[in-house]
């Protein structure tokens, strides 16, 4: 559906939002926000009548897309029914998505503590972990991101920590497996994994194991580039874990809920960690909510002991109805099943063919509905499209490539010298298909900045 162009509006909305909007991420003065007019599946559009096929799942979130029919009717019955009431309270939509949660968790990550996204269960994870080892402090790798708050984003590993950065947070960053930028001389990924076990053991050791309350990973990080470990890395961070008696808390924020053809990335790696977050396709982004799945063990701490924090909207019965119905269709629908049969099938050999037609095309990386094109100037030196965290006329190359790409009808993933390719994991092959194409078009423009 594309509803009949209306730019007078679209005037009205862009002006609204320029005079009261503050954006986030973002110096006021040099954005120019697009005003959506709607959005349907893996499309949206603007008032002006230019639709685009999103391959950012928004923020990579819309798991099943915009606008499911089964999930919004559970939000308009919900609110019709109950539109809100307190955490302290037994709640049947809250109750109902956390058994359907832990249903699908790894282990026995079967208690769900609920927040209202990614960050702020970060936050709580890393509290608990805290709290249950009596250490004070966090390893996080560079390469990362763990949300905007305050502990959050100290934990995050890439430029947007810098600035809120205090130097006293409790967190030592580390380098995880990247065997296309290895920091370790490796040659093959078993000699990365090895390497990099052998550099995170001797951080523990060097900062002093009984100081380390927690190890936090995406399992596989997201807007750091869609790295995914190498064989046996995970499961040798379990076992430092165990070896000195740390927490080990895997992010799924962005990686859970089907996005790696798996309800949660954890089971392609068959590793359990002790507190596992997630947010984002938990529901599709459709009602803000995420979580903390803890562990038996760590549960047990807080059995007779009160834990320390909470969230007035916890568990709010219009993010938990939309999650249940979520999961609900994903299971109905296959969606997880979908995403992994079309990466292997669609996108990854899509995107192989175009690396080989682009020389800007530096490597492709991924799983399921989860992929990156790293892109470069030099093939042989990798040396990147645009320098690490560029800005204005640094990064033109990436921003011609990203116009481009809207000019052909696809709405692309941009950070750095990436290029994302996270489409909703209900895409059907026809729109993967097109959206690849559109790819592949703007691609030759990245193709000019290549030496």
């Amino acid at each position: 559906m594309t509803p009949q162009p209306n730019p007078q509006v679209g005037a009205a909305v862009k002006a609204a939002d320029r005079a009261h909007v503050f954006h986030s991420w973002s110096a006021q003065e040099l954005i120019d926000p697009l005003a959506v007019a709607g959005a349907e599946g893996s499309y949206f559009w603007d008032y002006d009548g230019n639709r685009y096929l999103d391959f950012t799942s928004g923020l990579v979130y819309t798991n099943i897309g915009y606008q499911h029919p089964k999930v919004v009717a559970a939000i308009q019955e919900q609110a019709a029914t109950m539109t809100t009431f307190a955490p302290a309270f037994a709640v049947e939509a809250r109750s109902e998505a956390a058994r359907l949660i832990a249903e699908r968790t790894p282990g026995d990550l079967d208690k769900i503590f609920f927040t209202n996204g990614g960050a702020d269960a970060v936050e709580h994870a890393t509290r608990m972990a805290r709290l249950h080892t009596g250490r004070p402090k966090v390893l996080a790798a560079y390469r990362s991101y763990h949300g905007g708050t305050q502990q959050a984003i100290n934990l995050t590993g890439d430029p947007r920590r810098w600035a809120s950065d205090t130097g006293t947070a409790g967190v030592v960053h580390f380098w995880a497996p990247y065997l296309y930028r290895s920091r370790f001389y490796a040659e093959t990924e078993q000699q990365e994994c090895e390497r990099a076990l052998q550099h995170l053991e001797d951080t523990i050791v060097f900062e002093g194991p009984q100081t380390v309350a927690a190890i936090i990973l995406e399992t596989v990080p997201g807007t750091a580039g869609i790295m995914i470990p190498p064989p046996g890395y995970l499961a040798g961070v379990r076992a430092l874990c165990d070896k000195y008696g740390i927490v080990f808390v895997l992010d799924e924020v962005m990686a859970g809920f089907g996005r790696t053809g798996e309800w949660f990335a954890a089971d392609l790696f068959d590793v359990v960690p002790d507190l596992m977050t997630f947010a984002k396709g938990v529901n599709s982004g459709y009602v803000p909510l995420g979580g903390v799945a803890i562990s038996g063990q760590i549960a047990e701490t807080f059995a007779k002991r009160p834990y320390p924090g909470g969230l007035t909207y916890s568990g709010h019965p219009l993010a938990c109805a939309a999650a249940v119905a979520t999961i609900n269709v994903m299971a109905e629908e296959g969606v997880v099943e979908h995403a992994a049969n079309l990466g292997a099938q669609v996108i990854e050999p899509g995107l192989r063919a175009i690396a080989e037609r682009h020389p800007s095309v530096g490597e492709v990386r991924g799983v399921g509905m989860f992929w990156a094109l790293e892109l470069v100037k030099d093939r042989e030196t990798r040396e990147p499209l645009v320098p690490y965290n560029a800005t204005g006329e640094a990064n033109a190359p990436m921003a011609a490539f990203g116009a481009a790409a809207k000019k052909n009808g696809l709405w692309p993933f941009i950070n750095m010298n990436r290029t994302h390719v996270v489409p909703p994991c209900n895409v059907t092959e026809t729109e993967a298909k097109e959206g690849l194409a559109a790819l592949d078009a703007a691609l030759s423009v990245a193709d000019e900045h290549v030496r």
